[in-house]
């Protein structure tokens, strides 16, 4: 789970929901000062929420790019259904198309879109839809098939457990196995978050992440520039497989130094670096 440093937005940021033809989301909308260089949306992981970039909205912004990052459906503070058909990946990604082209988004032109982890899983998705909408891809901490059989065995339990206990029996559960340090940071807003995800969000992503197919030669022939970035430790997919999905992609390689699956709030500034270099070169 992604632990961003605040759930406040910085002042160049504002929470909203972003009308789309697929429904409402809810979305921090960060724009900076003068007309923006570019707009970038940003897809969260795994029991994430747009909370979990909040620390790269101030460096994009002061970078030039205007960023919307967004709780999907079912995830934190945008609604969902109890049905898992309703979370399946290629409704996933048409709610990622709707985002990158709603009024408001997509209107300056084409966007970048980020993903991370599971976010990126369904970023590709979308792209592989539709790649009309976007002006890059930026897989971030995310892979090119299913998790590692010590993640897969994390999401079965995770499943196991949504079945028969209720969320706040799940959190308290997990919370009795973190390190002490992790238990101190920021428990409360933490929970909040947990309590307000969608069970059959989780059960329906979770079985996403332990079967998605390898779809790297698909992507790799999609006309879009391509950007693989991570933390130099990872155990959702490992490092070297990363590296190796990057090659075969012909995409651009970013590790961030001391970051480990979640550059984006182990090492916000550099990780808002890396993306500002990418999207600038292009």
């Amino acid at each position: 789970m992604s632990r961003p440093p605040t759930f406040a937005p910085p002042p160049c940021a504002h929470a909203r929901q972003l009308r789309t033809a697929r429904g409402d989301f809810a979305v921090l909308d960060a724009s900076p000062r003068t007309a923006p260089r570019g707009t970038a949306l940003l897809l969260p992981g795994y029991t994430g929420s747009k909370e979990d970039f909040i620390a790269l909205l101030e460096p994009l912004c002061a970078a030039g790019y205007r960023t919307v990052a967004v709780d999907g459906r079912g995830q934190y503070e945008t609604e969902g259904t109890t049905r898992q058909e309703d979370y399946a990946q290629g409704e996933l990604a048409r709610d990622a198309l709707a985002q990158a082209t709603a009024p408001g988004v997509g209107g300056e032109g084409p966007v970048h879109l980020v993903g991370h982890s599971l976010g990126g899983q369904i970023a590709r998705a979308a792209v592989l839809l539709d790649a009309s909408p976007f002006r890059s891809l930026t897989l971030m901490s995310s892979g090119p098939a299913q998790v590692t059989e010590a993640q897969q065995l994390k999401v079965k339990m995770l499943g196991d457990a949504l079945a028969t206990l209720s969320m706040a029996e799940v959190w308290e559960a997990m919370r009795a196995l973190d390190p002490p340090e992790d238990a101190a940071t920021d428990g409360e807003a933490l929970r909040r978050r947990w309590l307000r995800h969608q069970p059959a969000q989780l059960l329906a992503t979770g079985r996403q992440l332990v079967t998605e197919p390898d779809r790297v030669t698909e992507l790799a022939a999609v006309p879009l520039p391509l950007h693989v970035l991570s933390g130099e430790r990872d155990d959702t997919w490992p490092v070297p497989l990363l590296d190796e999905m990057a090659q075969r992609l012909g995409a651009h390689r970013t590790r961030i130094a001391g970051a480990e699956h979640s550059p984006n709030t182990d090492r916000p500034e550099q990780t808002a670096a890396a993306l500002v270099s990418f999207w600038d070169g292009l």
